[in-house]
């Protein structure tokens, strides 16, 4: 077991540790649930929305290490929750900080951070050196590691290391079933606006059948307020059973874990969803999953992309996209069949993070569109989404910008 890395704090207790696979430990003050959780080390570069990424279903399975120091100070609330299966606790399986957390000091606040983790099974782990981990991330790609909390402050290194060892990680590691939702349900939520709070779709001209992967309450929001009645379905929900309720469209979710090892399940659904000819949109890992669907490999990234701050090219339109980002798989670009296009690139890796069809009506993006990092920088593909449904229907169309 090598030696634990230095606190910001060496005065306060060492309640918590992060244990890695490769025997590095890591003390700090622990906070919110007590016990351990064994998960992929990953880091988020964002600077606000803490909430919405801890209740992001696309994080199950993981550690986040936030890079930004001061996480808490905001408390949380009753709108900033992402998973859209309220019966979920949480996907996440523990976060890493670098700041102690505060008392919320904002007027949306109604709990503070920690009991709100605690109340949700999440373990925290404060007062941790975040750069030497992110890193250490950099250099090595996300290790495997267990979190832990106790009180008392006594822990099984041994033990926790063995764990940390044996878990499989990602790779082959399906979690849809663990954040998808157990029943179908309809949604008419729409946007939130300033002063107002969220409204409701009331006359909506298009039906959109969105299979759930893991999918944030964000994406079915701006599909409602895109003119949509949204009925959202189980992961495992046949092809067929869609097909029955006569959608103008359908929307594959994002979602956690390997696409290849869901794709066993979902890509025959898939492939029968595009031969169908109705318009469809997919992201994130429904993006991986419509790329193994055509004929094209998803691989496992070195250190992954998740945060707020991801630049990206739209070949389509010219222009970069400011882009919220979460995934630790991609599609390889170099596998992508002749009937298919790539339409959006990183800049910052060059990883692919957007494809087309050249001959249906079907397209699919990497990153988080309902994010709005930009702010609005990409919420122009929910209305080319729509656009593929009127032009079907032969309605007018909307401007995408």
């Amino acid at each position: 077991m090598s030696r634990e890395t230095p606190r910001p704090w060496a005065e306060a207790p060492l309640t918590g540790r992060l244990v890695l696979a490769d025997g590095t430990v890591i003390g700090g003050q622990g906070l919110g649930a007590v016990g351990s959780a064994v998960g992929e080390v990953c880091f988020n570069t964002a600077i606000t929305g803490y909430q919405e990424i801890l209740t992001d279903p696309s994080y199950a399975g993981q550690i986040i290490t936030f890079t930004f120091p001061h996480i808490g100070n905001v408390g949380t609330n009753l709108d900033d929750t992402e998973t859209s299966n309220l019966a979920m606790r949480s996907g996440v399986r523990g976060c890493v900080l670098r700041a102690r957390v505060t008392a919320p000091a904002n007027y949306r606040a109604a709990e503070p951070l920690e009991r709100w983790l605690k109340a949700r099974g999440i373990i925290a782990l404060a007062g941790v050196d975040t750069r030497a981990l992110v890193a250490r991330i950099r250099e090595k790609g996300m290790p495997n590691g267990v979190i832990a909390h106790d009180p008392s402050g006594e822990f099984d290194l041994d033990r926790l290391l063995r764990e940390a060892r044996a878990w499989p990680g990602l790779e082959g590691m399906d979690l849809v079933p663990e954040v998808t939702a157990g029943q179908s349900y309809t949604w008419d939520e729409t946007r939130w606006l300033w002063g107002k709070g969220y409204g409701r779709q009331e006359q909506p001209d298009l039906s959109v059948v969105a299979v759930d992967y893991g999918l944030k309450r964000n994406i079915l929001r701006c599909l409602a307020s895109a003119g949509c009645k949204v009925t959202v379905v189980p992961a495992k929900t046949s092809a067929e059973e869609i097909l029955e309720r006569k959608p103008d469209g359908v929307f594959l979710s994002n979602g956690p874990g390997d696409p290849a090892a869901t794709g066993e399940y979902a890509v025959p659904e898939i492939k029968k969803l595009v031969d169908s000819g109705l318009p469809v949109f997919g992201i994130c890992l429904g993006h991986q999953m419509l790329g193994l669907a055509i004929g094209a490999r998803t691989v496992k990234m070195h250190q992954g992309h998740h945060g707020a701050n991801h630049p990206v090219k739209d070949f389509t339109t010219g222009k970069v996209e400011i882009t919220s980002m979460n995934h630790g798989f991609a599609i390889d670009r170099d596998t992508l069949p002749a009937e298919a296009e790539e339409t959006h690139r990183s800049l910052f890796d060059g990883s692919n993070c957007g494809l087309r069809l050249r001959a249906k009506p079907v397209f699919s993006v990497q990153y988080h569109p309902e994010a709005s990092p930009g702010p609005e920088d990409s919420h122009y593909l929910f209305r080319r989404f729509v656009n593929l449904m009127r032009e079907r229907r032969g309605l007018p169309v909307v401007p995408e910008r």
